[in-house]
């Protein structure tokens, strides 16, 4: 293989206005020697045959020194020296000079190579994380309302702040800087909700900061994304800088309506925190307003709050999954929403396919409801769609996951009961549960959680019995205490 040349080139034509190139006779000096002050310096480099076995060579001139164009032919050099003898490689890293020259680009990066090579993975110059992020989007196959948010987090978050880099320099410090920016972008629009001027509130009307779980969502997908990037070896390297950043997701755990805070609430309008439950008091205050103005959906919220199904599980619950008969029903169907687009699907997680055991009271309403039900289908004959549902609404229907909510919702304001989502029948049907001293392993399988700790961090911090119980247990040891020093 040749270790290539340096050569001068001007600019200078003959009379028939054609190039001379380095056949100038301004080119050099009586003796022979390249003259200092005319013309520029280039090299030529012989490179690999091409896949056809065509011959070619790498040339790339406009140097304004001897020095400049030796240096970049001994980094040619270099970078071929870098593949050895696999002829594969060598064609590689020879396709990527060529590349650089023709797009007028610098020459691949020594070390960038190297470790390419030792990673074994291909040569050429790694996508931005825009153009990647963009193709990994397409290639996914996976539920749609994942996909959906990883979408949503590429869009609004990653691109904007990161889409310039290429995936092989992203490093943590970039991802660091894009969480500041969000933050500053959160103080920005608080402090903007809160202006006196309304044409500054109004700017951000209907914005809202991106909260914690926002924050930790965008690290997993970008995290993900990358990993998926390593494992079909389309960057080098071992770490993840994805995985080097923190963004703990700062669990919203649920208050409790005591008396004293809903009084509060009845003078000033305001809610203690974003996740509320009621006491058992209120809850039954709700239960017997709902059975009255809103028989049809009075079963299912009596189900959400006695044993804690999420949602889009009571909306989905299988008719043949309910064995009222042996108290129990078989979570393994949910109904979940974009807009008013539904879709059915089983639960997410393994832990979320369970089984639940009800109580008379729920077995009681359940059953009467079924009864009702049957008199529904009976007046509709053959009009009545077979959706296979356990709740429906009185033509059969299924029950919209949001309609639920809307009418949740209405039943509060007029029942007058402080507010909470149809969620937090879920979080009080946890709390009482615990309060009532259920060990927490049969409630984190009750609400299909994963791993008790889930249950813990949510939910212990509203159960008071353990605690007064704790407290009690102190000052009667320091009563004892006392009455034998006395």
């Amino acid at each position: 293989m040749s270790e290539g040349s340096i050569s001068k080139r001007c600019g200078c034509r003959d009379p028939g206005r054609k190039l001379l190139g380095n056949s100038c006779p301004k080119l050099r000096r009586p003796n022979g020697t390249w003259s200092p002050d005319h013309g520029l310096w280039q090299y030529q480099l012989e490179l690999p045959v091409t896949a056809t076995g065509g011959r070619r060579q790498l040339r790339r001139g406009s140097f304004d020194s001897y020095r400049a164009a030796a240096d970049e032919l001994d980094h040619a050099r270099q970078l071929l020296a870098l593949a050895g003898r696999d002829r594969d490689r060598r064609t590689e890293v020879a396709n990527l000079m060529q590349a650089a020259v023709n797009a007028r680009q610098p020459l691949p990066d020594l070390d960038s190579i190297r470790i390419r090579l030792r990673a074994n993975v291909a040569l050429a110059e790694a996508p931005t994380v825009a153009a990647y992020l963009t193709e990994w989007l397409t290639g996914l196959t996976i539920d749609d309302n994942t996909l959906r948010g990883y979408e949503s987090h590429v869009r609004v978050h990653l691109i904007p702040h990161l889409g310039d880099i290429r995936l092989d320099k992203l490093k943590a410090r970039h991802i660091k800087a894009m969480f500041t920016a969000i933050e500053t972008r959160n103080n920005e629009i608080r402090a903007a909700k809160t202006s006196d001027d309304p044409q500054i509130r109004n700017s951000v009307r209907g914005i809202r900061p991106t909260g914690p779980s926002t924050r930790h969502g965008i690290r997993a997908t970008l995290r993900k994304a990358i990993n998926d990037a390593l494992a079909e070896e389309l960057i080098a390297g071992i770490t993840n800088p994805a995985t080097l950043v923190k963004t703990p997701a700062e669990r919203t755990r649920p208050i409790v309506w005591e008396p004293e805070r809903v009084a509060r609430w009845q003078q000033t309008g305001q809610v203690p925190g974003p996740v509320m439950v009621w006491t058992d008091d209120l809850l039954a205050q709700f239960l017997d307003y709902a059975a009255e103005h809103d028989p049809d959906l009075h079963p299912m919220y009596h189900f959400m709050a006695y044993r804690g199904p999420r949602r889009g599980e009571a909306c989905g619950l299988l008719d043949a999954e309910v064995r009222l008969a042996k108290k129990e029903v078989t979570i393994n169907n949910q109904i979940t929403t974009h807009g008013r687009t539904t879709k059915q699907k089983p639960p997410k997680s393994d832990a979320g396919n369970r089984d639940l055991v009800l109580d008379d009271d729920t077995v009681k309403v359940l059953t009467a409801y079924k009864a009702r039900r049957n008199a529904w289908k009976l007046a509709a004959g053959a009009d009545w769609p077979d959706t296979g549902l356990f709740f429906v609404r009185p033509d059969g229907r299924a029950w919209h996951p949001n309609l639920v909510t809307q009418r949740f919702r209405r039943l509060l304001r007029k029942a007058g009961l402080p507010p909470i989502r149809p969620h937090d029948l879920r979080h009080g049907a946890a709390t009482m549960a615990l309060d009532a001293g259920i060990d927490i392993k049969v409630v984190s399988e009750q609400l299909g959680h994963t791993t008790t700790t889930l249950t813990r961090d949510t939910y212990t911090s509203v159960v008071k019995r353990l605690h007064h119980e704790a407290a009690d247990a102190v000052a009667n040891k320091i009563k004892q205490q006392r009455r034998k020093t006395a």
